[in-house]
């Protein structure tokens, strides 16, 4: 990922909204038929524009792994008559930001700049997504880069265990597979590959854009157009819906160290069922990752088995699991793996209180509003909004929706989705203590 964000747009990123206030969100047609949602803001000079285009290196084909996220990677590295140098030098002079990152679902582009210079900063974001030069030097030096990364990955525990649960949890399904690639994919890719990357992964007519400040719905419209109408359709489907493959037991992967990673976890639940949102309070409750948390509490502050223990709903946009991770002491591995069996039994037996479902809703509709912290983080939400299929008012009803929340809805999810008896275990160490 290539990000050039001077200093100099601190002031600007500084608005803020009011902490209570509704955010008006307009929807936006532009002649040539791209939709985005829009949060105009005068107060500051200064717009954000985040666009996402969905697809990622899902889109990497079976031998080029790795491909998307080399061709984001050089992006910046130069466009249309400007070198890598030239073209960052050009960005810092109009003090705008244009940033590209790739993940397994999606591509996203962020844009940023004041107001008097916006044109020239789309005009350069532009150049970067249509002009890419993907220079052999450049190619060259990414790819070093990126092998080198991939070499580290490969012997960090916690990245052998995420990518050996996926590989279990989504057999023969493009999750399955690293979004950078292998150390042999990435040494074989070509600019031919970085080049078909670029007309797969960028295309008109898969693209989610949002926008907020100093900037009108009809100049959206006009920016969008420029930046957007010469991009080609796609040609690449989407993958299909990834069932949940992996079976209850435990996989051991050894790996010399002190402590153990355990990545754990089972079938989810998809962003667009009913339950939804009262699965997600009813993780925040159990495992959400934070101090307080049912999981924090027994494995952590009672028992010191951890640091730190987290899980999530991680519903993505072509698969759902319900999983979560931790590390221990090589020696405890075995208490631990029986302890979360038991609080999976816990959850699943509809053990959470009333208290437990008030005590979360006052933290989530109380921090909810803090993350609209200015026009870059709103434009972002907004794009992401739609990204995952949320109604364009869901900003403004979602602490409702919270609070709407039952403890019998609570109940009736865990017991729904929770299913002690298929957890998946992929223990990475050196792990003692195990049946």
């Amino acid at each position: 990922m290539k990000i050039i964000k001077p200093l100099s747009l601190s002031l600007a990123l500084a608005f803020a909204t009011p902490l209570h206030a509704e955010i008006d969100i307009q929807p936006v047609t532009t002649d040539q038929g791209f939709t985005a949602w829009l949060s105009e803001e005068r107060s500051i000079p200064f717009v954000a524009i985040e666009l996402i285009f969905p697809g990622g290196a899902n889109l990497d084909p079976d031998g080029a792994e790795g491909a998307v996220a080399l061709m984001i990677d050089l992006l910046s590295e130069g466009a249309g008559e400007l070198d890598a140098q030239d073209y960052a030098a050009a960005l810092e002079s109009l003090a705008g930001g244009v940033s590209f990152s790739a993940g397994r679902d999606s591509v996203s582009l962020t844009i940023r700049a004041l107001t008097e210079n916006r044109d020239a900063v789309v005009d350069l974001a532009r150049l970067a997504l249509m002009e890419p030069r993907f220079d052999e030097g450049s190619l060259a030096r990414a790819r070093a880069q990126q092998l080198s990364s991939l070499e580290r990955a490969a012997r960090n525990p916690n990245t052998i265990a995420s990518r050996a649960f996926n590989e279990m949890a989504y057999d023969g399904h493009p999750y399955a597979r690293a979004t950078d690639g292998t150390s042999e994919t990435v040494a074989d890719l070509t600019r031919e590959d970085i080049t078909a990357a670029h007309q797969t992964a960028l295309t008109r007519d898969r693209v989610l854009v949002g926008a907020a400040g100093d900037i009108s719905a009809d100049e959206l419209g006009v920016i969008l157009d420029r930046l957007l109408a010469e991009l080609p359709e796609a040609t690449t489907p989407l993958p299909d819906y990834a069932d949940f493959t992996a079976p209850p037991g435990v996989t051991v992967i050894p790996h010399d160290g002190p402590q153990s990673v355990i990545a754990f976890g089972h079938a989810g639940l998809p962003r667009d069922d009913d339950d939804f949102m009262a699965a997600f309070l009813m993780n925040e409750i159990f495992g959400g990752g934070r101090f307080g948390t049912r999981l924090m509490t027994e494995l952590r502050e009672t028992r010191g088995l951890t640091y730190g223990v987290g899980t999530s709903l991680a519903s993505a946009a072509h698969g759902d699991s319900f999983q979560g991770r931790l590390s221990t002491e090589n020696a405890r591995v075995g208490e631990v793996v029986q302890l979360l069996r038991d609080e999976w039994e816990w959850l699943a037996s509809g053990s959470i209180t009333e208290e437990d479902l008030a005590r979360i809703k006052t933290y989530l509709t109380g921090a909810y509003p803090l993350r609209f912290e200015g026009n870059g983080s709103i434009a972002s939400i907004l794009a992401s909004m739609q990204f995952q299929g949320f109604d364009i008012d869901y900003v403004n009803i979602r602490n409702d929706l919270v609070r709407d929340v039952t403890l019998e809805d609570i109940h009736r999810v865990s017991e729904r989705v929770i299913q002690p008896d298929a957890l998946h275990f992929v223990i990475v160490g050196q792990p003692q203590g195990l049946d």
